[in-house]
């Protein structure tokens, strides 16, 4: 089971009996949020919900799998997001 943009943005909605057109909105402008906040090394928790953060890296050897020929991985970043305590409950039916 899975659920895209469109079946999410549909049942919020009907949920808080609003447009699909200002959740659309909504979603934009909170995905823009977070897009530019973790890109500046902003940590964003939402209490009991998630917390979303920007991982550093290391610079690493790696090996090409096709050649066995070692290869330098540059110094990165990733994204981390953490369940809260209400996301861990509603998953274990704990209410």
């Amino acid at each position: 089971m899975a659920k895209n943009r469109s079946e999410l943005v549909a049942e919020v909605a009907e949920k808080a009996g609003t447009s699909q057109a200002a959740v659309n909105g909504v979603l934009d402008a909170l995905f823009q949020v977070f897009e530019a906040s973790v890109a500046q090394g902003e940590k964003i928790t939402i209490p009991g919900w998630m917390a979303i953060e920007r991982t550093d890296r290391a610079a690493r050897t790696g090996r090409n799998p096709q050649t066995g020929e070692t290869i330098q991985i540059p110094a990165g970043h990733g994204v981390k997001l953490t369940a809260g305590s209400k996301l861990k409950a509603a998953v274990s039916n704990k209410k």
